[in-house]
């Protein structure tokens, strides 16, 4: 009898942890599907949240002189809406037009490409194993046909949806920076009060400190940008770049990631000019060697100031990492994320050491 209890007690618990552990993985299945379908409203928020930081220290600066926040905060908010919607009715036209030229122009562009000397040569070092005219054949006569090109973007279909998505997106993340920089205060305020009242001063320091450090970077990485994109616009202009509209936006977008972004919007650039001439490809290389020269040694320091207090190699670090987890945005939101890390481990980690 009592190896017959045990073995049903055994059996019975076998069943119990069989049960619980497909209930858990059941549960964490859901969970994480759960949060797959609302990862673009938690990329909203948090771009939201980011931006309301960032439009933080001119809201302080507003409210030091008595206008009120929520006054403050649409002051804030339409003057940021109205340059945004300024830059983009002056560089939007200028772009469809040179994208639709490039697109016209295109066949007659990888013709030429057939015709350059590199290619010559490589034709003469792989005779009989690759028939490089052939190829550059196929390419122009694929690019010919505008349907081929237009289904590099999924189609007009695609498109349209794209554009209707990134609309709507906009608009919800407009909303959001609005309620977060109105509310911030309250934020705060509701945060606090969820901590214990003796760890209270430092949780708000610490807080207060992090925030200004993210609202500090937030404006400097976009007037670093604003300098690349208007020297890129007006340099590539005057050298007869091809989109120099498009590729100073390209610079504009790659100066917002710090350190690696620069590197890989120069490259692109240059690439870009290296395709219709190899003297415009040089001239735009030599441009941008010197131009992130004075940005790293005399703009960044300047601008950048008592913004974020990262290590070079910790930028360069997490600047990757974010890329590889959240793409752009990931690497655009990674140098605060460890900017804030850092100023946590001072304040709160290294004085609980020194404790010991």
């Amino acid at each position: 009898m009592g190896t017959g209890q045990g073995k049903s007690l055994t059996l019975n618990s076998a069943f119990r942890v069989g049960f619980t552990g497909t209930l858990g993985v059941g549960l964490a299945i859901a969970l994480m599907t759960a949060l797959q379908s609302v990862a673009t409203v938690l990329i909203y928020i948090g771009l939201a949240l980011f931006l309301a930081l960032g439009l933080d220290p001119i809201v302080r600066w507003l409210v030091a002189r008595r206008i009120p926040r929520s006054v403050a905060v649409i002051l804030v908010v339409l003057a940021f809406i109205l340059i945004v919607a300024g830059a983009g009715l002056l560089i939007a036209p200028a772009v469809i037009s040179q994208i639709q030229t490039f697109i016209g122009d295109l066949p007659e562009i990888v013709a030429n490409l057939a015709t350059t000397g590199w290619v010559m040569e490589l034709e003469r070092q792989f005779t009989g194993a690759i028939d490089v005219d052939e190829i550059f054949a196929n390419i122009g006569e694929w690019v010919s046909d505008p349907k081929n090109v237009l289904s590099l973007g999924g189609g007009v279909v695609s498109i349209g949806a794209g554009i209707l998505s990134f609309l709507t997106g906009v608009i919800i993340v407009v909303i959001l920076t609005i309620y977060f920089a109105v509310t911030m205060p309250t934020i705060k305020s509701a945060m606090f009060s969820l901590v214990a009242a003796s760890s209270r001063p430092t949780v708000e320091s610490v807080t207060e400190e992090v925030t200004r450090s993210i609202g500090r970077y937030v404006l400097g990485q976009l007037s670093l940008g604003i300098v690349n994109g208007v020297c890129s616009a007006i340099f590539l202009s005057i050298i007869g770049a091809p989109l120099p509209a498009l590729l100073a936006f390209v610079a504009f977008l790659a100066s917002l990631i710090p350190l690696v972004g620069p590197i890989t919007g120069a490259i692109i650039i240059t690439a870009s000019c290296l395709m219709v001439s190899p003297g415009l490809g040089i001239a735009a290389g030599i441009y941008y060697l010197v131009y992130m020269q004075v940005e790293a040694y005399l703009l960044s320091p300047r601008i950048m100031k008592a913004a974020v207090d990262v290590p070079g190699a910790l930028v360069i670090i997490a600047a990757i990492a974010g890329g590889t987890l959240g793409g752009v945005l990931g690497a655009v939101v990674a140098v605060p994320v460890a900017a804030s890390v850092m100023i946590i481990i001072r304040k709160v980690v290294v004085p609980a050491q020194a404790k010991r």
